[in-house]
């Protein structure tokens, strides 16, 4: 399903986005636009866990910048949702494993930093 990743790029069913993404099991692609740009938060996840996944994977960046804040990750667990967060190059790749084995999967990728 993703096909490539690079700093600043992500292409995904044929489609390159230069900005981050929310990736959903079904193919849906959204804008992911948070609120305090390096940190992921609460408020950067609902739309996620709205859709009631199996597991949500974090690509905290090329570098790996990008922090989840606890609350965000209780938030998560408590819902029963299996958390995987990781560079986001690693991330993609542990998104399409767990695409492959039909989980409902949703990645929250940052392309940058």
């Amino acid at each position: 399903m993703i096909e490539e990743y690079r700093f600043g790029s992500i292409t995904i069913n044929g489609k390159t986005y230069d900005f981050d993404v929310e990736v959903y099991w079904t193919g849906e692609v959204l804008k992911w636009w948070r609120e305090r740009g390096h940190v992921f938060d609460l408020s950067d996840v609902k739309r996620a866990v709205k859709k009631n996944p199996d597991v949500i994977v974090f690509g905290t960046g090329f570098y790996g910048i990008c922090q989840v804040t606890k609350e965000c990750k209780d938030y998560i667990k408590k819902r029963a949702i299996e958390l995987k967060i990781e560079k986001t190059q690693r991330a993609v790749k542990i998104f399409n494993e767990l695409f492959e084995e039909s989980k409902k999967v949703v990645g929250l990728f940052h392309l940058t930093c």
